[in-house]
């Protein structure tokens, strides 16, 4: 939050732990529910051991369920600690991308509104990266009800972003950048249809259209770094026996982890490789 007041960021980094924390809360039920074909709407959350459904007052985000002791007020059924761990998470992540990329003083109206709009973009996209990265984990599944959308609602954020700011060499970046993630993730799907999947495809569109918007150098660590930190995971299982060179392992988690590197440092990671070669 460069240029932003003290009191000022502890304020916005606040509002950003108490949004994240609403938003994990519904994250919980994204993940438990899409995967099954469920509406995240209806019905209302209930204990899946009594079937009760859960009280307003036992469903404040992670609070609740240190109150309740991790278990189910009616019929004491042990409630997963990854429901709190997932609110929690989702409010760190909120609070680290809001500060990264919260517009600083001095920054014109419309320099300052386009910023803002972006992050709001990034912040959906935080948001769609948990509860993508846990579905992959739990199911080797990227639904098409949580991708897809992410593209009508990130060209729009940052078409709009380019408005109030005046940058549509971005906006032009990140069409550019969504064909060429895309693309090169579509080739890898035809050439080695076993290792990587259409939903990888679907969702490297997307976030090619993100990060080209913020530059090339975040495009391309952010690409690089999905398959280095992918990889070396993969290695790892290896080493300690717990996977086969056969075994599947979901790459969607490793593509959002790889891409949020290259939102926070791409561009002086580039501009380092850059020095590097003398360019």
């Amino acid at each position: 939050m460069t240029g932003v007041l003290p009191s000022l960021a502890a304020l916005v980094a606040a509002f950003g732990a108490a949004v994240g924390l609403a938003i994990g809360s519904f994250l919980n039920v994204v993940v438990h529910r899409v995967p099954a074909g469920r509406s995240v709407i209806a019905p209302a959350s209930a204990c899946p051991g009594c079937e009760r459904p859960i009280r307003g007052r036992d469903n404040v985000p992670v609070f609740s369920w240190l109150a309740l002791r991790g278990r189910c007020r009616d019929c004491a059924m042990p409630i997963s600690a990854r429901y709190p761990l997932v609110e929690a998470m989702t409010a760190v992540l909120f609070v680290l991308v809001t500060a990264r990329f919260l517009p600083g003083a001095g920054s014109t109206v419309g320099e300052t509104a386009g910023a803002v709009l972006l992050l709001v973009a990034l912040l959906f996209v935080m948001a769609c990266s948990v509860a993508l990265a846990l579905i992959d984990l739990d199911t080797h599944t990227l639904p098409n009800r949580i991708v897809l959308p992410m593209y009508p609602v990130v060209a729009l954020a940052l078409t709009a972003a380019s408005a109030c700011s005046g940058d549509w060499t971005a906006l032009g970046r990140g069409a550019l950048g969504m064909a060429v993630l895309g693309g090169a993730y579509l080739a890898l799907a035809i050439a080695v249809p076993r290792g990587m999947g259409l939903g990888d495809v679907k969702l490297a569109g997307v976030l090619g259209l993100l990060l080209a918007y913020l530059g090339w150098g975040p495009l391309a660590v952010g690409a690089f770094g999905a398959f280095v930190l992918g990889g070396t995971f993969g290695i790892v299982l290896l080493l300690v026996r717990r996977a086969g060179r056969s075994t599947g392992i979901p790459f969607g988690p490793w593509m959002l982890l790889g891409a949020w590197v290259g939102a926070f440092v791409g561009v002086p990671l580039w501009d380092a490789y850059l020095r590097l070669l003398g360019i």
